[in-house]
């Protein structure tokens, strides 16, 4: 295969995105220089990057080998201006291979070069505003998060990694702590989060948060409008979306929390016309030995065509254990019910930190139908198997 072909076609259509972010940042670059012209601080520059890479065993899937590796290569540029003003840049990029073997004559292999996040910054104590490809992710669950509307972090991934969308955020601090978030999207063609229909690349995507101290804590509202593209999908047009959420986080003997979602399609395309998503958790840390920590969520997801419909409701516990064997050391363990299906999902995670180098090793033992909801992009984990992860940051 002509790889070099095959990753020009794949994704020259981002082309006019980086090109238009260039631009900017050269523009701002040299307004930026002229004003920290009067400034002591200079500008500086700084490249790092994160290189991993693993081996899986599922012996219950159909391909049941797989060895890949990333690298993720970033670079960060800072201008400093006055009255604590700054404006910076990051741009990285995500280089992803990997090969299943389910025989010495049965080889698959995939790989993949894209950009990971590319945006510019401009800050001040009060006030933040960000173009360009970047992550956008907020609300207070931790397992189960009817907010994630704009990326798709798993909680058992021990990179944490996700895709960024493309668009602006303007956000607004006040003194006492409450914040007000802008964002518009444009185009992002993939899904995203929770969504069953991709948003429509001619239309741009707009929606807000508010943010404001509780007693014990904060609680938020958002909003996000979108149009999805229907191409696919039995329609011709595209169908307007309307999201709500609301979270609520309060620091007690414990920790509390809340996150809620609504979201509705002004066009009937059956069971997913409207989505509802719940979760109530609670966390805590034992004074056993060196800390035990414990969470725990509920979690209750509805779609029907016109409101909660008890016969499309799904329901998932979550509870995660985290305990810090040694100073280098940690050992985690995630365990998912099904009330549905009355399955359970096991994980075991254990860590070893050396200064910059991080050794993972991940058990699971799974149903072999994979069902946990915005988790079910892949199949590899369903089942039981084993995997090492090798990651080095410089």
């Amino acid at each position: 295969m002509n790889y070099g072909l095959w990753i020009m076609n794949r994704y020259n259509k981002k082309i006019v995105h980086w090109t238009a972010l260039f631009v900017l940042l050269f523009s701002m670059s040299l307004q930026a220089q002229q004003d920290s012209a009067q400034n002591r601080s200079k500008p500086s520059f700084h490249f790092s990057g994160q290189l991993s890479g693993w081996g899986q065993y599922a012996p219950d899937i159909a391909t049941p080998v797989w060895i890949g590796g990333r690298y993720i290569p970033q670079a960060n540029f800072e201008i400093p201006l006055k009255d604590s003003k700054l404006i910076d840049f990051e741009a990285s990029a995500n280089l992803f291979g990997d090969i299943g073997i389910n025989a010495f004559d049965d080889i698959s292999a995939e790989g993949k070069i894209k950009p990971y996040r590319a945006w510019a910054r401009y800050s001040s104590a009060k006030t933040e505003v960000r173009l360009g490809l970047q992550k956008i992710n907020f609300g207070s669950a931790q397992m189960f998060r009817p907010l994630m509307w704009f990326d798709s972090m798993d909680p058992r991934d021990p990179l944490q990694l996700t895709d960024g969308v493309w668009g602006g955020l303007f956000r607004y601090y006040f003194q006492n702590n409450a914040n007000i978030w802008l964002w518009g999207l444009y185009g992002n063609d993939n899904r995203k989060g929770w969504e069953i229909v991709p948003s429509s690349r001619s239309f741009p995507e707009i929606g807000g948060r508010a943010q404001i101290p509780i007693p014990k804590g904060e609680g938020a509202l958002s909003y996000h409008f979108r149009k999805a593209g229907a191409t696919g999908y039995g329609y011709d047009d595209n169908i307007a979306e309307n999201r709500f959420g609301l979270d609520i986080r309060m620091d007690v003997t414990v920790g509390l929390w809340l996150e809620t979602s609504w979201t509705r399609l002004n066009r009937n395309i059956g069971a997913f016309t409207n989505q509802q998503m719940l979760t109530i958790g609670t966390d805590y840390t034992f004074g056993i030995g060196n800390g035990l920590g414990v969470t725990f969520e509920q979690f209750f997801y509805s779609y029907s065509e016109k409101g909660i419909d008890a016969n499309n409701l799904l329901s998932f516990s979550g509870l995660r254990l985290s305990y810090p064997l040694t100073m280098l050391d940690n050992l985690s363990a995630i365990v998912y019910y099904d009330w549905e299906n009355l399955h359970f999902y096991n994980f075991l995670h254990w860590q070893r930190q050396w200064d910059n180098l991080s050794l993972y090793v991940i058990g699971y033992w799974n149903p072999e139908s994979y069902a946990i909801p915005s988790q079910t992009t892949s199949n590899r984990f369903a089942g039981k198997g084993l995997q090492l992860m090798v990651v080095w940051n410089h």
